[in-house]
This record gives C-alpha cells, structure tokens and sequence, in this order.
C-alpha cells in the first residue's frame, strides 16, 4: 500500500535539498572569486607601473627631460626604436646640445613610446623607462644617445633590460641604476610621456616644435638653428 510521507520526512528532504542548493551556491560564487582574482592579478600586471617622475624633468612639463634655460624652447618628441628619430637625432644633437648648453634654448625631450606594438616586449617603453634611471643620476642626454647608437630593429624583442643595465654601465652607471630599470621604476611615467603627447596631437616620430609651434622644415642643424634663430627674434 502506498504511503506519503510525513510532515517531518518531508521537512528533512527539503532541508537536504536547500543545503545543497546552499552549498552549490557557495561552491560558485567562490570559483567566480578566485577568477576574479586571477583576472584582477592579468590586468594590474598589464598596467602601467605606479607615476614617478625621474631628476632633471622640465619645470613646467613633466613629460619632458630638458636641459638648458633659453628663451626658446624646443620639443623634440621621440621614440628610441623609431629610425628616422636616431637620424634626426645624430645629424642634430652637436647643434642642439650646443645651443642649450649654451643656454640659447630649452631643450626640452619626450621619449615617447609609439612603437611599443612594434616590438615583442614593448621596447620603446621599457627604453623610455630606462632613460628616466639615467637622467636620475644626471645621464640622460649620453644615455639617449647610447640608446640609438645601439637601436635594435623593429619588430623583435628590442635589447634586454640586461644589455640596457649594460649601456648604463658604460656610462658610469652603477647599482642604483641597475635596481632602477628592475624595479620598473619610471615603466608609469613612460606610458604618462604617451599619454601627454597623443593629447597634444603627436602621432608621428620625431615631432618637433619651436617655442609651441610643429616645425616642419628641413631637419638639418642648418635650417633647425635658423628657424630657432627665428623664434626668438619673433615678437
């Protein structure tokens, strides 16, 4: 003869079932918390590192390293792996170290990172980073240079940190600046250099302005001196 069961046999299986609705629930919610947390720990590691600004950036841009007190002052926004930026910078940086040593201008220099994409290790940046330790220690303007002396191809992995620590090196630069590029230490204030720029409408390596304005002429110390030379004698 068939039963139905009683009040208490029912209670008991609802329970049951109510525990392991209970449980399952826990059981998932804590699996979304772990992935969440995995997720979290992918996208702050792809983030760019705490903002730091390193010595000698220029009193009224923090996105440029500059050098010298002129009246006129000249931006020259650059990318370490770009080649037509190591061009420009060789043909002209006797011309315009010259000019800023001598106080004629202000030299003012962004290394941006445009070609990150370009490069398996986000090269432009880890460089731009790297040019920050230098400056740090009152080597930027040798440490630049050393750094498109040595430029690696587009499209590769770019030099190491270690090869970078090693140009240092070569340059006088000792333990702290070797802690400095591990430590990431300026990878923030290179992605803030891009961001500074892309909002002045840079897209393009090298870009150079006078005194605010693009300069667009020939890129020979020639011409460059003589539209400086310009610049300052405009009202």
């Amino acid at each position: 003869m068939n039963r139905k069961p009683n009040a208490l046999s029912a209670h008991m299986a609802a329970e049951k079932r109510r525990q392991r609705t209970l449980w399952g629930s826990l059981i998932t919610v804590a699996l979304l918390l772990v992935a969440g947390l995995i997720g979290y720990g992918i996208y702050t590691s792809q983030r760019a590192d705490t903002l730091r600004f390193p010595k000698g950036i220029s009193a009224t841009d923090n996105s440029a390293i500059s050098t010298g007190t002129g009246p006129v002052t000249v931006d020259i926004y650059a990318d370490f792996l770009c080649p037509r930026c190591r061009e420009f910078e060789q043909a002209n940086r006797t011309a315009l170290n010259g000019l800023a040593g001598q106080n004629k201008i202000t030299l003012a220099f962004h290394p941006v990172s445009i070609l990150d994409y370009n490069s398996t290790t986000k090269y432009s940046s880890r460089a731009a980073a790297a040019a920050g330790c230098a400056a740090d220690q009152g080597k930027f303007d040798a440490y630049a240079t050393a750094l498109y002396d040595n430029q690696p191809e587009e499209g590769g992995a770019g030099l190491s940190n270690g090869k970078l620590i090693d140009i240092g090196k070569s340059l006088g630069l000792g333990s702290n600046f070797a802690d400095c590029i591990a430590g990431r230490d300026y990878r923030g204030w290179a992605q803030h250099v891009g961001d500074v720029a892309a909002s002045r409408g840079v897209s393009s390596t090298p870009t150079i302005m006078i005194n605010g304005k693009l300069y667009d002429g020939e890129r020979t110390p020639a011409k460059l001196t003589a539209a400086i030379t310009a610049a300052g004698t405009a009202k």
